[in-house]
């Protein structure tokens, strides 16, 4: 098991290995002190791995359980309030505590309930697919969506502890799979020419764990310099940008949230080729590791919609974008453009 820590506001560990939802009410009872839990999932994880859950806490704590409908749909006001409603019934206190079993979408509701309810009470993350793993369980962003764009409506809030069993990315479909990838994909893209390249290799058990530590690792370096994203955090929405516009334009249903990263980071890259910020090749070489892992790399949207839909990302600052591009695989920079230049920028210019 790999112990990862994160050196923010509010430390806590990152926990990575096999076989740790047997263990979870023992490692979550050594560092938060509470009577009643709420677990927070859905009902595509819940059958495979609630009981696992449930069974790892002693009988001296109260568990109650709060499943959601799968999918980004859940991500919105409606279920955030029900879930405030059931926590009410249940008479949480701020000395009881939110634990989010699942995707990204689990984790940023409950992890947005937890912040907000009583003015915030604790939470844990348990992430169950790799997207979760490598990103979203960690650094504390929290948030729902609005019908105008994704995560608009949010907080700044860590877990106590977040514990990443590798032994439930067995259960996920390839499409899942393969867009926690993008993530990992991103990561080498910003960080770490050495992981980019392990990429190419075949998928071990013993791999993954590296990998999943590894991007980790680097989001808690970013962290600890920025946990609040007002500058290098910024570089972690590499291929962000584009790919919240590619999941509104279709929906959140054509495409996963990694799939949509995948075709932004492609895309960020080739209008920056075009438009002389760096070569080529950099495109290439991420388009065709997007590809070796089973990820889509072309934009249907058109220029207008993306223009406009990257008007609301959480990167603007008045009249200007800043946009996250390579410098070379392995090492990210921040552009700022006017919202004119880049209109240019998207058109190819």
């Amino acid at each position: 098991m790999q112990r990862i820590p994160i050196s923010t506001g509010a430390p806590y560990e990152v926990l990575v290995g096999q076989q740790l939802l047997e263990q979870a009410g023992t490692l979550i009872e050594h560092v938060v002190s509470f009577q009643k839990a709420v677990i927070v999932t859905d009902d595509k994880v819940a059958p495979l791995y609630l009981e696992k859950v449930l069974a790892s806490f002693s009988d001296q704590y109260h568990i109650e359980v709060f499943v959601l409908p799968n999918g980004e749909s859940s991500k919105c006001e409606s279920e955030l309030f029900r879930l405030f409603s059931f926590l009410c019934e249940k008479g949480l206190t701020r000395t009881d505590l939110l634990i989010a079993l699942g995707g990204g979408v689990v984790g940023d509701l409950c992890g947005f309930a937890a912040s907000c309810y009583l003015r915030g009470i604790p939470f844990v993350q348990i992430p169950t697919t790799l997207l979760a793993q490598v990103d979203s369980s960690v650094g504390g962003k929290t948030a729902i969506d609005l019908p105008q764009g994704k995560n608009l409506v949010g907080t700044f809030y860590q877990p106590k502890l977040v514990l990443c069993d590798t032994d439930t990315l067995n259960t996920l479909e390839p499409a899942d799979f393969a867009g926690g990838m993008a993530e990992v994909i991103k990561y080498a893209c910003i960080a770490d020419r050495a992981l980019f390249d392990t990429l190419h290799e075949p998928l071990s058990d013993e791999r993954l764990v590296h990998i999943i530590s590894r991007c980790i690792e680097i989001k808690a370096q970013v962290v600890a310099v920025d946990e609040h994203d007002t500058g290098l955090r910024m570089v972690l929405n590499f291929g962000h940008t584009i790919g919240h516009a590619v999941e509104k334009y279709h929906h959140y249903t054509d495409y996963t949230h990694g799939e949509a990263v995948a075709i932004g980071m492609v895309k960020i890259l080739t209008l920056a080729a075009a438009a002389g910020y760096c070569p080529a090749s950099f495109a290439d070489e991420v388009e065709a590791l997007c590809k070796l892992h089973h990820l889509p790399t072309v934009c249907d949207v058109p220029e207008e919609e993306l223009f406009a839909v990257c008007g609301l990302d959480k990167k603007n600052a008045g009249d200007t974008i800043r946009i996250i591009l390579l410098k070379t695989i392995g090492e990210a920079s921040i552009v700022p453009m006017k919202h004119d230049r880049f209109r240019d920028f998207l058109k190819g210019n």
